[in-house]
């Protein structure tokens, strides 16, 4: 007996003395049958999260302060916003792919996070944006110069007398190009093409030289930082739509040079657009982020009726499948270009617990955007939903960014973290209490969906089911308190698994309070 004590305090030492982890989050993280890429993935934004030198602006020494917080909340890893050197705040608009933004601090601060996040089973995913470079970048600069540049062939040039001429190295005219995407170069005869805006000039992947360059920089943050994978900002817009097997084909050539680098390699892609065009994407990118599932959790728990939901989740998942069984759902509620998901909801606590709910429940592999977890507020303009992380009351809190003055997140309408933290009712309880309900449930991680009809408007209904566990999950979306007597096809669910309101099964008949969860166990 002593001895066994004597071996958990040894432990304990050696974990404490070794990045911090306690015995009991090592256990949990044991217990858990979820592993990532299945597991949940959090956006942080750097410049917003946690401010360790006092400067009022994020670090990424802050953010490995804060990796406990993100092991205890159960997150199984984390993907960055852009890192890379940029003039702007948001930084996709990259000057350096090989550097850390000096705000931000070194690349060996970047890797003993990656190192502190590893110690705790977290994985780390970093904002790659390869669609193209800052006008401040040295290769721009120096193909603005001079036309003979080397660098000249990495964009996409046009003579502005001539509005069809040929892209550089390439057979399809510019014409593919739309006009108002060109943009003037002062004291020349030449425009650059810049999809978003001038101060972003595409870069030109018909130039046999530039793609070597990306594989180059892809296989440094694999190879000698040791980042886990990248998320691919604007992967559509490699080139234009009309050439959109060139962008399936390029990412399948991107994906199997990464792979020289890391066998485990991870790449998460972001395509805005239904799914029949998000689909061919698959064989290149084996994890896309699902656009239209966001938006049906907010219409679904706006209406308080979850509607097509699941089967449509079913028949888009399917979809998938059939192009690439293997394919990684990414789902999310909001991310850094969207409204957040509790402004989506006018602020009700209510709707925006059960936007949560549906998406830890519901098949895929799902992203948390920061600050999501304590009811972060957030409108566009895009400054507006990146505002800072609330840790603690503003006279406590000495980590929180000042890089910004926010007009949604403040002390008056989120309570913070820490006092979130002591109310077992807090959204910030209830994102944890689902976290670690996903985590531990095979079903929940990996179980395949079966969409039910009850026949119950605001109720929405649904199997999860793997090799080792049945549930039957519901959630009473409506403001009023459901009962419903449960189908023969579904009276082996006699056992309670999970509910976060006074739900009750009795002979067969379930009672959901309103807006409230009740997860079935077979």
């Amino acid at each position: 007996m002593e001895k066994r004590k004597l071996i958990h305090l040894l432990l304990a030492l050696t974990l404490t003395i070794f990045g911090g982890v306690s015995v009991k989050d090592v256990k949990a993280q044991q217990s858990n049958v979820s592993k990532w890429p299945k597991g949940v993935t959090y956006e942080i934004f750097i410049q917003s999260f946690a401010d360790s030198n006092g400067d009022g602006i994020g670090d990424i020494k802050g953010a490995t302060a804060k990796l406990d917080y993100l092991q205890n909340l159960g997150v199984e890893a984390v993907w960055l916003m852009p890192i890379n050197p940029s003039p702007s705040y948001h930084k996709y608009d990259v000057t350096d792919y090989y550097g850390i933004h000096l705000d931000y601090g070194t690349m060996d601060d970047f890797k003993q996070f990656i190192s502190e996040a590893h110690k705790r089973n977290i994985k780390v995913v970093i904002d790659m944006v390869l669609n193209h470079s800052s006008s401040e970048h040295p290769w721009f600069k120096e193909a603005l110069a001079d036309e003979n540049s080397p660098y000249r062939e990495y964009y996409v040039w046009t003579h502005k007398n001539d509005p069809q001429a040929q892209r550089e190295g390439k057979t399809t005219g510019a014409d593919s190009y739309n006009t108002q995407h060109w943009h003037k170069v002062d004291g020349s005869d030449y425009l650059y093409y810049g999809y978003f805006y001038g101060g972003m000039p595409d870069l030109n992947y018909d130039s046999p030289k530039l793609r070597e360059e990306v594989f180059k920089i892809g296989q440094f943050w694999f190879s000698e930082v040791g980042v886990d994978g990248f998320r691919l900002d604007a992967a559509r817009h490699i080139y234009p739509d009309e050439r959109a097997t060139d962008n399936h084909n390029w990412w399948i050539y991107f994906l199997s040079e990464m792979k020289k680098a890391n066998k485990d390699v991870y790449l998460v892609g972001e395509v805005w657009a239904p799914a029949e065009i998000v689909g061919p994407y698959l064989k290149g990118l084996p994890a896309l982020f699902n656009f239209d599932m966001g938006f049906a959790i907010t219409k679904a728990v706006n209406e308080e009726d979850a509607g097509d939901l699941v089967a449509n989740h079913k028949k888009i998942r399917e979809y998938y499948q059939n192009i690439n069984p293997d394919y990684v759902d990414a789902t999310f509620l909001t991310n850094h270009d969207q409204n957040r998901i509790m402004s989506e909801v006018n602020g009700d606590m209510n709707k925006a617990k059960m936007a949560a709910a549906l998406l830890l429940t519901l098949p895929g592999s799902p992203y948390l955007y920061y600050g999501e977890e304590i009811g972060m507020r957030g409108k566009k303009p895009d400054e507006l939903i990146r505002e800072p992380f609330l840790w603690d009351v503003k006279a406590k809190d000495k980590i929180r960014t000042t890089w910004m003055q926010p007009r949604y997140s403040t002390d008056e309408s989120v309570p913070p973290l820490a006092v979130q933290m002591k109310d077992k009712n807090s959204i910030y309880n209830h994102y944890k209490s689902l976290l670690q309900l996903r985590n531990k449930s095979q079903a929940l991680t990996y179980g395949e969906l079966v969409p039910l009809e009850l026949n119950t408007k605001g109720l929405s209904a649904f199997e999860r089911a793997s090799e080792k566990q049945s549930l039957l999950v519901l959630h009473n979306l409506s403001k009023d308190p459901i009962s419903v007597k449960l189908p023969q096809q579904l009276s082996g669910y006699k056992k309670v698994y999970f509910k976060n309101k006074a739900a009750k099964l009795n002979k067969g008949t379930v009672s959901i309070p309103a807006y409230s969860t009740v997860v079935l166990e077979k």
